[in-house]
């Protein structure tokens, strides 16, 4: 057999530079935003190791360190000790619980002495290789519910210890690996059905008391049961064998429901929702029963999405009103638009626009934003940093900006769909999910697109434990994927 040969001249020429390059570009783009977020009128010294600005050129010196320090391992390190990783990461986030130091509400810190730093950035790389080591063994499919149910608890361990800490931003992160588990096999219905659930939950909630023409019926609520009715029949049209009975239900639920709406709307005003449940109902007996003549299992997958789907908006109406704190369900409701609030809940959204619009197209130029300079905009060097890059750089530096994202985005992809083993490429799509939740919903709550979670945006947000987790999850995915064509002895 041929022999390796020496292993460092080998990664060095298998590792992707133009990943490396776009990672650089990066965080010098986002030095010189954090430059401009924490810039205070007359400092004379931005390179100072007291301002914002000088600590964040010694977080990114590390970062570079540590990732040629990750390059320099052999790549079958991570694989090896992929569960030893995990456990570690998971006791150190338990003990991160009773951390009697508390920041802004979190216990999620764990401080000694001027050193702090937040387990739950670290635990990103150390849960993507344990569900990369886990979902490489022998005979592994996704399909498999037991296999499947095993692969969730590796992500819901981590969950809800960050959840204990009460940094619920950090543990929404971890739905990202479903991203993940669809390119590796899970049914397209289950991302659908999560999709389902978004939309029943803003349309429900949004026009809840909105009624419908002078009718007692709830616009949104009618509009639910609208959405269950439809979806449910093109379910059975799409995964069923008998595409007639597809239209059959389409025509006979949708066609009842219009006929009780003009009804009401031209004779006698009632509730039109009681019939749309009635219709429902009948809908899901209907399903059971076809699923008991047939033996098909879709019929039953089906009538269990319409009845869950019908509890969890009722579920979701009452934990927002009844479960939720006060200032949690306040940043829903002005998200969805039923609050404006822009002195309280909404005013960092507010202002974040504000300062981007104030941009313009090709921005106020280097240090030379007001709104960021006097303050306006808290947290304006961490999870609001992108309204700096907007309000400095334009629409053209923020675009500059996306591209910049997109293209890393693109190269994850290219990277993982060329692994030659399902460890790497489970692990490079993990990355890959991560970094497109944290950069979709970072600038989509700065713009109030999303709701405000309080997440990082990759490389630009100020701080240690968020760059080195980031630096981590990306070079360990450098490493593997340089290791692809080395000859094993």
């Amino acid at each position: 057999m041929v022999q390796p040969k020496d292993k460092h001249p080998g990664v060095l020429r298998s590792i992707d530079w133009w990943t490396i390059l776009i990672y650089l570009a990066l965080l010098s783009m986002g030095w010189l935003s954090v430059c401009g977020a924490s810039y205070d009128y007359g400092d004379t010294d931005i390179l100072s190791l007291s301002t914002r600005s000088g600590m964040q050129i010694v977080w990114i010196g590390t970062s570079i360190v540590l990732g040629f320090v990750l390059l320099m391992l052999d790549d079958r390190f991570y694989e090896t000790f992929a569960y030893v990783i995990y456990a570690l990461l998971l006791l150190l986030l338990f003990a991160t619980i009773f951390n009697p130091h508390s920041i802004k509400g979190s216990h999620s810190w764990i401080v000694i002495g001027p050193v702090r730093f937040q387990p739950a950035e670290f635990a990103k790389f150390a849960t993507a290789l344990a569900l990369a080591k886990f979902m490489s063994i022998y005979n592994y499919d996704i399909r498999n519910w037991k296999q499947f149910g095993a692969t969730l608890v590796i992500i819901l361990l981590p969950m809800t210890f960050i959840v204990l800490q009460r940094e619920t931003g950090s543990a929404l992160v971890y739905l990202a690996f479903f991203l993940m588990f669809y390119r590796e096999g899970m049914p397209g219905s289950i991302l659908f059905t999560a999709m389902a659930m978004v939309i029943y939950f803003v349309v429900g909630i949004r026009y809840a008391d909105v009624m419908l023409a002078g009718t007692p019926t709830s616009v949104g609520k009618f509009t639910v049961l609208l959405l269950i009715q439809l979806f449910s029949s093109a379910m059975v049209y799409v995964y069923c064998d008998d595409k007639r009975d597809g239209w059959r239900m389409l025509l006979g639920t949708v066609g009842l429901t219009l006929t009780a709406l003009a009804f009401s709307l031209f004779v006698i005003p009632f509730d039109v929702v009681w019939v749309q449940l009635v219709l429902v109902a009948v809908m899901i007996g209907y399903l059971l029963w076809q699923g008991l003549g047939t033996r098909l299992r879709s019929y039953y997958w089906i009538a269990v999405f319409a009845l869950g789907s019908i509890l969890f908006f009722n579920v979701a109406d009452y934990g927002l009103n009844h479960v939720l704190q006060a200032h949690q369900r306040t940043r829903i409701n002005v998200l969805l638009g039923l609050e404006e609030d822009l002195k309280g809940a909404g005013y960092n959204v507010h202002q974040s626009e504000i300062a981007i619009g104030s941009g313009g197209l090709e921005g106020k130029g280097f240090l030379n934003g007001t709104q960021t300079k006097l303050k306006y905009v808290p947290e304006q060097d961490t999870d609001f940093i992108f309204c700096t890059v907007g309000e400095e750089e334009g629409f053209l530096g923020s675009a500059g900006v996306l591209l910049l994202f997109l293209a890393l985005i693109w190269r994850l992809i290219h990277l993982a769909e060329r692994q030659p083993y399902r460890f790497g490429r489970v692990y490079g799509y993990s990355v890959l999910s991560i970094f497109l939740f944290h950069v979709f919903i970072n600038v989509g709550m700065v713009l109030g697109l999303t709701p405000v979670i309080g997440i990082p945006l990759p490389f630009f947000s100020y701080g240690g434990s968020s760059l080195w987790g980031f630096t981590l999850l990306l070079f360990i995915f450098l490493r593997i994927d340089a290791g692809r064509n080395l000859v094993r002895s």
